[in-house]
């Protein structure tokens, strides 16, 4: 039965949509969109399901008919429905639209048009081999999961992160300095985590003078395995040649303006960006309105008059300070790590125009 006033559905492939939006909302954000999809025979019965874990890994569309094959299922004369159009390019995986037609698939069904001009012109590929393919269904859903990923592409700049250690009283350092560690072991190793999934991470060259980081990802196993990604240093000052953030992958960018050095990373093709401060790094970023999503681990302590997590944030009065809105993307908007808490947060929707 065909939905009244949708676009060529039927109750079927709308209740599929509604499953491959929640499988996207499992993936982790940053350098690519949330993308769920699944597969189904000509009688409406599910083949298989599969949603993009993280750049580098298979897209959901691949992911669901691997499932398939998984399961015993044959994809030929199957309906794919997904939340955004198959990808017509070559980046780290192949593209979609090739791997539906290669697998037999004879109908799609996606929520939202691909905006990426790179990787957009899918469905024209999909027609141009005799496939029906039908956009348009629950792309108003599809499009606010993905709300700043597609700010982020629209500005040429690379997708932000922020991370954040503190005290329950929103401190960085106890008043003498210190500050390793705030948070226990649990949280650090899911820090670790989400450095794996950056194309880069950033410090201000003050953090590299007091804590004198490594800035890499370990993990075990890893989860790009043979990947590494750049260290970056931000500020005016030097950066010691005994510095342990040196080595293969290290720049230095001698400035504090934010959008001189997302410029200088997209050109550089780093399309996810992992922030971790410190302090006045991270207000810079938040000022600018580039942080697209920000992990805040809180530990249960308390320092008093310690360095505060994000000063000078220019916040005259309640009214005017920016609120954030929890994101399960990924997992649990509030997830407990040892003793400590970690909080994961976006910026609301924008106001519609």
């Amino acid at each position: 039965m065909t939905i009244p006033g949708t676009p060529r559905t039927t109750a079927v492939e709308a209740a599929a949509m509604l499953r491959a939006l929640d499988l996207a909302a499992r993936g982790v954000r940053g350098a690519n969109p949330l993308v769920g999809a699944v597969l189904l025979a000509p009688d409406g019965v599910l083949l298989g399901e599969g949603h993009h874990r993280g750049a580098g890994t298979p897209h959901a569309e691949p992911a669901a008919l691997a499932d398939a094959r998984d399961r015993g299922n044959d994809a030929r004369g199957a309906t794919m429905v997904v939340t955004l159009e198959p990808c017509n390019h070559t980046g780290r995986t192949g593209p979609c639209s090739a791997a539906l037609i290669e697998a037999g698939v004879a109908r799609v069904v996606y929520a939202a048009d691909d905006v990426n001009g790179a990787a957009a012109g899918g469905a024209q590929r999909l027609r141009a081999a005799g496939i029906d393919c039908v956009g348009g269904l629950e792309a108003g859903r599809a499009l606010a999961l993905n709300e700043r990923w597609t700010a982020s592409l629209t500005a040429r700049r690379p997708f932000v992160t922020l991370k954040s250690a503190q005290s329950l009283d929103g401190r960085v350092a106890a008043p003498d300095g210190t500050s390793q560690w705030i948070t226990g072991a649990e949280a650090r190793a899911d820090g670790h985590r989400i450095r794996a999934l950056a194309d880069a991470v950033l410090v201000g060259t003050g953090t590299v003078l007091a804590d004198d980081p490594r800035l890499t990802a370990r993990q075990d196993p890893p989860v790009r395995a043979g990947r590494v990604g750049l260290r970056v240093v931000m500020g005016e000052s030097a950066v010691p040649d005994s510095a342990a953030v040196r080595g293969e992958g290290f720049l230095h960018l001698p400035t504090r303006d934010v959008c001189e050095v997302l410029d200088t990373l997209y050109g550089r093709g780093v399309r996810h960006l992992l922030v971790e401060g410190g302090p006045r790094i991270a207000s810079a970023f938040l000022r600018a309105g580039v942080v697209d999503e920000l992990f805040s681990y809180v530990a249960p302590l308390l320092l008093g008059d310690g360095a505060p997590a994000f000063p000078a944030l220019g916040v005259p009065t309640l009214a005017d300070a920016p609120r954030w809105e929890p994101d399960d993307a990924g997992g649990p908007a509030v997830e407990r790590l040892g003793a400590d808490l970690r909080l994961h947060l976006r910026p609301p929707p924008a106001p519609p125009a």
